[in-house]
């Protein structure tokens, strides 16, 4: 596994954004270090939120791309700030964002300012003000608190070396760090020292491709990168039959504390948090969604291995 994943950041494309990253993670790890060091420890939640896309070729026209509109990590970065965690939120570009997601649209807040003064928004000023106001200050408050950082990955190949950067910071961090990889990432991909360079051309009709599976970073995060954390994976399965016994292994295989076991028609009013000890059913019933019950079980859960930690 430790090759496999060596190979796949070894031939990887170099990150454009690398110490952009580093020293934005850097920052943001620096000032939980100087709240830690007066007694005021935060526990810090990174989600991952969104689909990665599989180029096809290097200089892209063609992707694979994975079903996810990100709404499920949107909400969830909403309900980890009012629990007073810090946010890191790793998210594919222009998928759902969180104090937006409510409106369905993930630049509403956004657009809305900044064009405040424009004719749409005098005329819808007095109609829109408040809730949006509201959801401004929420986002101002997060960021200007430092309790947020937003990072954005299109690719597979973005994503993992994201990953790998933020999963190596947060060690420090040990048992207040959570992972919630809410993310939907690929499967299977076209190896960098593979891919045609160029735009892949129809003119001989049929084409047969060959894709390598993706290598397993979820037990080289335990293993390595941050390995007291906390860590939460999901499955999405079609066939419920299968759903909890894939969620069970996945549990044991990666060395996950829960696994979300979600089947594809009912994940928005019902999950199933899958633990080496239980397995709590929880539903949306009278919350505004399902990732306000599943955030506060989670948020509940770690507070017990905080515990365990100080037996």
């Amino acid at each position: 596994m430790e090759q496999e994943a060596q190979s796949f950041f070894d031939s990887a494309p170099p990150l454009r954004c690398r110490d952009d990253v580093v020293a934005s993670v850097n920052r943001f790890l620096d000032i939980w270090k100087a709240a830690s060091a007066i007694g005021q420890t935060r526990r810090i939640a990174i989600v991952t939120s969104g689909g990665t896309t599989v180029p096809l070729e290097r200089r892209c026209v063609r992707v694979i791309d994975n079903f996810s509109s990100g709404s499920r990590g949107a909400a969830s970065t909403e309900y980890f700030l009012a629990s007073d965690y810090a946010v890191i939120f790793l998210h594919r570009r222009q998928a759902a964002l969180f104090f937006s997601f409510a409106n369905g649209d993930a630049t509403f807040v956004k657009y809305f300012l900044e064009d405040l003064c424009s004719h749409f928004a005098a005329r819808c000023r007095i109609i829109l003000y408040k809730n949006v106001s509201s959801l401004w200050m929420d986002q101002s408050g997060a960021v200007l608190q430092k309790k947020l950082l937003k990072l954005e990955f299109t690719t597979l190949f973005e994503y993992l070396q994201i990953l790998e950067i933020v999963g190596a910071a947060m060690k420090p961090v040990g048992r207040h760090a959570m992972f919630y990889f809410a993310a939907a990432v690929s499967d299977f991909y076209v190896p960098w020292n593979s891919m045609m360079e160029h735009k892949i051309q129809s003119d001989d009709g049929s084409m047969t491709m060959q894709l390598a599976p993706v290598p397993k970073m979820l037990g080289l995060l335990r293993k390595h990168w941050a390995p007291e954390a906390f860590c939460v994976s999901f499955k999405l399965e079609t066939d419920v039959d299968i759903l909890l016994k894939k969620a069970r292994s996945s549990l044991c295989k990666y060395g996950m504390h829960a696994v979300v076991a979600n089947e594809l028609e009912t994940r928005k009013n019902k999950v199933v948090v899958v633990t080496r000890k239980v397995e709590m059913v929880l539903e949306k019933g009278d919350c505004p969604d399902i990732e306000l019950p599943l955030v506060n079980c989670l948020v509940a859960r770690q507070t017990m291995y905080l515990q365990q930690q100080q037996a």
